[in-house]
């Protein structure tokens, strides 16, 4: 799944926070937003295995989150979603496609790497590819949720979110190619730090 769907379920998860705690609406959506996107800052170092924990972010979502139930407060709230988009998106990743230039041929059997058992999990392809039409109409529906409960700001960013979504699924099939060309041009004292799905015939 896109980086964007990511964070807009992040959104969609914390908007319920408005509903117990409104005052406390910003910082949990803009703490999601971050936390949604953060597991995918590996993208150049080992993708889907640096910064992605589907098992480890929960626990300590969860002790966050019992925490800003004791002593409710920017910083514990922030806390709780920023672990729980984080956790989010590394379980959602499950339900994408595989880790490959091209995923719509679906040829990776490597979804997310999950570090409690030692192994990759494979892809169920429920979203087929990051960047499918249904990924982008995921994000859409996903930002319905905080489209209500958010202000003025976060309503702008979360609306750009959802754009730049539909944006990328629109040219999504024509990366791939634009990717290899651009490798072309890479230093052959810098190949080895290219991620080997970019280089794959």
């Amino acid at each position: 799944m896109m980086a964007t769907t990511h964070a807009l379920a992040g959104v969609a998860v914390a908007s319920l926070v408005a509903l117990g705690a409104p005052e406390q609406a910003a910082v949990a959506l803009a703490a999601a937003f971050v936390g949604g996107l953060f597991p995918d800052l590996d993208l150049y170092a080992g993708h889907r295995k640096t910064l992605h924990f589907p098992v480890y972010y929960w626990p300590f979502a969860l002790a966050a989150g019992a925490l800003a139930v004791v002593s409710t407060g920017p910083a514990t709230v922030a806390l709780t979603c920023f672990l729980l988009a984080a956790a989010l998106h590394s379980t959602m990743d499950v339900f994408g496609g595989g880790l490959e230039l091209r995923p719509w041929r679906a040829t990776s059997e490597r979804a997310v790497y999950d570090h409690f058992v030692g192994r990759w999990r494979r892809p169920r392809r429920w979203v087929r590819y990051d960047g499918a039409p249904e990924d982008a109409l995921l994000g859409a529906l996903l930002a319905i949720p905080p489209l209500l409960v958010a202000g003025a700001p976060l309503r702008w960013l979360i609306g750009a979110t959802v754009c730049l979504s539909v944006g990328y699924a629109l040219v999504r099939r024509r990366v791939p190619a634009v990717t290899e060309h651009l490798v072309e041009f890479v230093p052959t004292t810098m190949t080895e730090y290219v991620p080997e799905r970019f280089v794959e015939g």
